[in-house]
């Protein structure tokens, strides 16, 4: 089966991207290459395009009382014009997916979800709807495109293009009717997951195209490069953002990922899974931790992690942060060895890379 093009696809091959095979789609990977693109993000601004991930409309006087159920937050404080992260979890406790809901209207929600769940995320919502609420729920997964404009000078590049104010957009605010560079009709979000200011703009699919020239022209004075997958990855990794399929799966935990925050236990209703995660709080037996490797060394994917010569977890994700220089790597740790600190020992193929257990931001260590 032959995989499927976002709307930009053709400008990704003239500019010389390393094309690769993504969720069903054909998506770049890297342009100048994954050190340039990430520097770029952090020091001026970076364009990628996101026109992969899948979008769930739900309208109608029931779509909040809908969503309150489905998702983990409370999306009742949620407010018309603002964005909100939060997980979609089944009744074991575990994630389904994590998801960003955008509230458009009183009765209208944008939620947007990961690529690779695209389908499986809406058939799951369309079942555990609760059954007797108005609420219309509709893929429009192919009806928008999708661009992160992100980075520090992300605001006085964008914002000359848009008919919308963004200099006066709050994080996590979001406008619908927008002109973007002569593209009518989008919803334009100050929203992002590189752990730098920036947004996210939802345009056409059908009149989504020139886009992505008019941004890259309109960002060259602001030293603008186009951004792959490869450094969405370090990006998001340096601030320790979860990576479905990674951090997160069916089977784990929200709290075990350490997205708390987003799992409103008390709120009126419940929610899908809550008891189960209630109850796992004292049976689940590993952790999400932050962990500085010493030296070269890298940890990825699934090695390996040990303490006094005892297997004691595994590496989710890990990279060398082209922020900082240093191993970093997200693990999953058996209680009590995650605690900020605590010396461990990631098996890198059979050779021993000695590292750190930290809290917070890898930006900040």
């Amino acid at each position: 089966m032959s995989l499927r093009r976002t709307p930009f696809h053709s400008q990704h091959v003239s500019a010389g991207a390393r094309m690769v095979e993504f969720a069903g789609f054909d998506m770049p990977v890297q342009y100048s290459g994954i050190k340039p693109e990430h520097t770029a993000v952090r020091t001026a601004v970076g364009l990628f395009d996101v026109s992969h991930m899948g979008q769930v409309r739900f309208v109608g006087p029931g779509a909040l009382a809908t969503l309150q159920w489905l998702l983990s937050n409370d999306v009742s404080e949620c407010k018309i014009g603002q964005a909100q992260y939060a997980t979609l979890c089944n009744e074991r406790g575990g994630v389904v997916d994590d998801v960003f809901t955008y509230r458009l209207a009183d009765d209208d929600f944008l939620v947007v979800v990961n690529a690779s769940n695209r389908a499986k995320d809406f058939a799951w919502m369309t079942e555990q709807a609760p059954d007797g609420l108005e609420c219309a729920i509709t893929d429009e997964g192919d009806d928008w495109a999708l661009l992160a404009v992100q980075g520090p000078n992300s605001a006085a590049m964008l914002d000359p293009l848009c008919s919308a104010d963004l200099g006066g957009m709050p994080r996590r605010g979001v406008t619908t009717g927008v002109t973007v560079a002569g593209v009518e009709g989008c919803i334009v979000a100050r929203t992002g997951y590189t752990g730098e200011d920036g947004f996210e703009v939802f345009a056409p699919a059908a009149t989504a195209a020139p886009l992505w020239d008019a941004l890259l022209e309109a960002g060259a004075p602001h030293f603008i490069l186009p951004i792959g997958l490869g450094a969405r990855d370090t990006l998001r990794l340096d601030v320790r953002n979860c990576l479905y399929g990674h951090e997160l799966n069916d089977d784990t935990s929200p709290l075990q990922a350490r997205l708390r925050w987003v799992v409103k236990l008390d709120k009126e209703g419940g929610f899908m899974g809550r008891d189960a995660i209630v109850e796992r709080r004292s049976t689940d037996t590993h952790w999400l931790a932050g962990l500085v490797i010493d030296g070269k060394r890298i940890g990825r994917d699934g090695m390996r992690v040990l303490r006094d010569g005892e297997d004691i977890g595994w590496v989710t994700s890990g990279t060398r942060s082209p922020s900082t220089g240093k191993g970093v790597c997200l693990a999953y740790l058996r209680r009590p060895n995650g605690k900020p600190g605590t010396r461990v020992i990631v098996d890198v193929r059979g050779r021993e890379a000695e590292a750190t257990v930290v809290k917070g931001s890898f930006l900040e260590q």
